[in-house]
């Protein structure tokens, strides 16, 4: 039996020295720093406990303990404990720690379940190698052990006698992000004194993140209690006041570390989790290494901020598409945006992204054009669309010249013109035939039996009337632009906010304004004047998360329906009593128009006619746009059914769904990582509104100090403001509690009568409205869906404020003043 084994035995594997002393002896072996030393072998340990094994009850840990005090350890294994100390120096301070047989593997660390003894002397190392051997039994290690299912009677214990080493400074270093799983990235924690604090969790390290070799990122801890050396072993002091905020490393010293850290996790193949040691001559001593564990899975990036520094906003159809989206909702979205929103791009420069997989536009693209051709009005006037601004925002630019813009820009309007003039002539005919097209195809897409025949369907009609409904979607929107801003400003001008908001609504009144659809519905499915069926296939494909695939539809969830009729049931006025209501102080305020400008009012009455037109024809198309994303859905759904891949499919992009269906799987191979991505990205909060440049979404969720509204990373931002204020949504003024709700599946949290506070709304919120008071939002504008569908029911609302879910509390008292854009709390 050999008791002792030098660290760099060729014979110190896991079965003889524990996953801690193989970890070592592979270290020594390849030249790496570590403090000299040796292992007391299991062989040692299994002698000792000969005599008692049965006696050891894991049950009774205090007793087990009890049970190896009493016995001495074998003389033999002792001397040779005593020798191999000796050759180390005379009588030099060692640390004594434990090393399992199951200790320090890939999947499970074992870290600080067994004892660990430091500054040991001759006297008492023996004492501290049988109290470590004792620490195999202790309650952490065996409940460790239960919970990884390891049974009992395999493990044994070796001991690790090392070196001290005397340390300024020591702390941990990660091969790989631990929290982000960022495998190109090194993560340093650094403390004063030992290490124990630090491994211990008694201090907050300052934290060092390395890329590439070079320093990224530095947050310095306030170090309060650093682990020292006294004459009888060690002890927690306070750190000295000049050394508490106090870097413990130098940018050479942190790269030198890296270093280390590199060399060690190329010998073991694995993102590796390393002790280190500072001397104090400045050397560095690694004290064990062992593979992460609980490293977040491989992941892909998906962060269009990483292109320049643009400025990106979640405003406008950022609401209509709040969610993390899946990869193929996503290349659905692309397709989306290129039929439909073409002229907003500049050539070259995309104008949506994709950040932690969320939907952001590039106002930076916008405001690039609209400078480069003289347009800086046009510019401001965009905060009607995607809100203000915070006062003082430099927006960056896209680094193009102005010319080449006007070369790039001017071929694209052109072939703009034309393609929406053609489609607005067609408009007509595919608003009218849109709803019983897409039910064909749904049935089409569920009678299909073979993957190669829906591939077929896709490409051949499901594709083409896609498209179209983006394209009918364009032509809509780019119709009549300037009568919506200027119809507005004009009224507001001549009439004040109040009158000239009711004067705007009655949108509804020429023909079913698409946003009120689902509530209207709801009330005549309430009212028995419409079957389940009719409700669902009229407004089925509305709802909340409307463009993301992956989710079922209105229309496919009775549950749902059941829930918003029980929610109608508490109305003090149902929807159709409001509209009434509004539809009285629309005409007050006409009748006050003409008084004023009895020359004016036919003709004012003919745009405010066809400023009505645009937004109906606007929500039309929108809506059948949407209906065809229901097609889409049950394309996808279809695809997985005939595949057997069930719900992998929405982990696929839409061009390597069509090659699935015809039986090539290679795709298949990358849905486990873009399911991973998508679930790591699906737990983390909302990100911020506007984002300026480089943007971590992980890292800015775990800032205790992140804002919702804006994220800058040039700096310099200005702090939250305490008043909470925006666009007049719709007015009026009402006082009354505040209910800030997160997603409109908490609706039910939201009394008659209360004020809905919340981030955003869009048409899966519309029926919650009628049982508001007012609506108060952090995203939106005066031509968002809170403002449009708040207007036409005349329920006062605040939208774009920027920080109203940030000031404002479950229960707040408020006055909301929609006429002028204020929120105040009562208190």
């Amino acid at each position: 039996m050999r008791a002792v084994l030098p660290l760099d035995d060729a014979a110190a594997d896991l079965a003889s020295v524990g996953g801690k002393g193989e970890s070592l002896a592979r270290l020594v072996r390849a030249g790496l720093p570590v403090p000299g030393g040796f292992c007391v072998t299991t062989e040692a340990y299994r002698e000792f406990v000969a005599a008692f094994r049965d006696g050891i009850d894991p049950r009774d840990p205090e007793g087990t303990a009890a049970l190896f005090a009493r016995h001495e350890m074998p003389e033999a294994i002792a001397a040779e404990i005593r020798r191999a100390h000796a050759a180390l120096g005379d009588d030099v301070a060692v640390a004594v720690r434990s090393s399992a047989t199951a200790e320090d593997l890939p999947g499970m660390s074992f870290a600080g379940q067994q004892d660990t003894y430091l500054d040991v002397r001759a006297d008492t190392l023996l004492d501290a190698v049988r109290r470590c051997w004792a620490s195999l039994w202790n309650a952490r290690a065996v409940a460790y052990r239960d919970r990884q299912g390891v049974p009992h009677d395999d493990v044994a214990l070796a001991v690790v006698v090392q070196e001290l080493v005397d340390a300024d400074a020591a702390g941990i270093l990660f091969t790989a992000d631990p929290v982000t799983g960022a495998l190109d990235e090194t993560v340093i924690n650094a403390s004063w004194g030992l290490g124990e604090a630090v491994v211990g969790g008694l201090v907050t390290p300052d934290t060092l993140v390395l890329r590439d070799g070079a320093v990224v990122s530095e947050r310095i801890g306030d170090k309060t209690v650093m682990t020292v050396r006294t004459g009888d072993g060690t002890r927690e002091r306070p750190v000295p006041d000049e050394l508490r905020r106090a870097p413990v490393l130098t940018a050479g010293q942190a790269q030198e570390l890296a270093a280390l850290g590199a060399r060690v996790r190329e010998l073991y193949g694995v993102p590796m989790d390393v002790e280190w040691a500072r001397r104090a001559d400045g050397t560095f001593a690694l004290l064990q290494a062992r593979p992460i564990t609980g490293l977040p899975p491989r992941l892909e990036e998906w962060n269009d901020s990483l292109r320049g520094e643009y400025l990106w906003t979640a405003g406008n159809l950022g609401e209509a598409i709040p969610d993390v989206m899946t990869p193929l909702t996503w290349t659905f979205v692309r397709m989306f945006i290129h039929e439909a929103m073409s002229a907003s791009s500049l050539p070259g420069f995309d104008m949506v992204g994709n950040i932690g997989g969320r939907f952001y536009m590039n106002l930076s693209v916008l405001h690039t054009i609209a400078a480069a051709l003289g347009m800086g009005k046009r510019a401001a006037a965009t905060e009607n669309v995607f809100g203000r601004l915070p006062p003082g925002l430099v927006v960056p630019k896209v680094p193009i010249s102005r010319w080449e813009i006007i070369r790039r820009v001017v071929p694209m309007a052109v072939g703009l013109q034309r393609r929406v003039r053609t489609n607005l002539r067609a408009m007509p005919a595919f608003l009218a035939g849109s709803r019983r097209r897409c039910e064909e195809l749904r049935a089409r897409i569920a009678a299909t039996e073979s993957g190669p025949e829906l591939a077929a369907l896709w490409e051949r009609e499901i594709r083409p009337h896609v498209i179209t409904a983006c394209q009918m979607l364009e032509a809509a929107g780019r119709q009549g632009g300037a009568t919506l801003v200027w119809t507005r400003d004009k009224l507001r001008r001549m009439m004040g906010d109040l009158d000239a908001e009711a004067m705007l609504s009655g949108v509804n009144a020429g023909g079913e304004l698409a946003s009120l659809g689902p509530v209207m519905g709801l009330s005549r499915l309430a009212r028995g004047e419409i079957t389940r069926e009719e409700f669902a296939a009229a407004y089925g494909h509305r709802g909340p998360h409307e463009f993301e695939v992956s989710i079922p539809r209105p229309g496919e969830d009775p549950a749902w329906i059941d829930a918003q009729l029980a929610g109608l049931r508490e109305l003090r006025h149902d929807t159709a009593a409001l509209l009434a209501r509004q539809e009285r102080a629309r005409e007050e305020a006409w009748a006050r128009f003409a008084a004023r400008y009895p020359r004016q009012e036919a003709r004012m009455r003919e745009r405010v006619r066809r400023w009505a037109a645009v937004v109906r024809d606007r929500e039309d198309a929108r809506s059948e746009n949407i209906r065809a994303f229901w097609v889409l859905r049950a394309f996808a759904l279809r695809a997985g059914e005939l595949t057997g891949h069930g719900d992998d499919v929405f982990f696929l992009h839409m061009d390597e769904l069509p090659a699935l269906l015809r039986g090539d799987a290679a795709a298949l191979e990358r849905v486990p990582v873009r399911r991973a991505t998508y679930e790591r990205y699906a737990a983390l909060p909302p990100y911020p509104v506007l984002i300026v440049g480089h943007f971590d979404p992980v890292r800015w969720a775990a800032d205790p100090e992140r804002r919702a509204d804006l994220y800058d990373a040039r700096g310099g931002m200005a702090p939250v403001s305490d008043t909470v204020s925006g666009f007049p949504g719709a007015p009026g003024v009402v006082e009354g509690t505040a209910r800030v709700i997160a997603a409109p599946e908490q609706g039910d949290r939201l009394r008659p009568g209360e004020i809905l506070v919340t981030t955003l709304t869009n048409v899966g919120w519309t029926p919650l409205f009628p049982r508001a008071a007012a609506v108060v939002t952090d995203l939106g504008a005066p031509l968002s869906h809170a403002s449009i569908v708040a207007r036409e029911l005349g329920i006062p609302a605040v939208v774009g404020t920027g920080n109203a879910t940030m000031r404002i509390h479950d229960g707040d008292r408020l006055r909301v003043d929609g006429e002028r854009g204020t929120v105040e709390l009562l208190g």
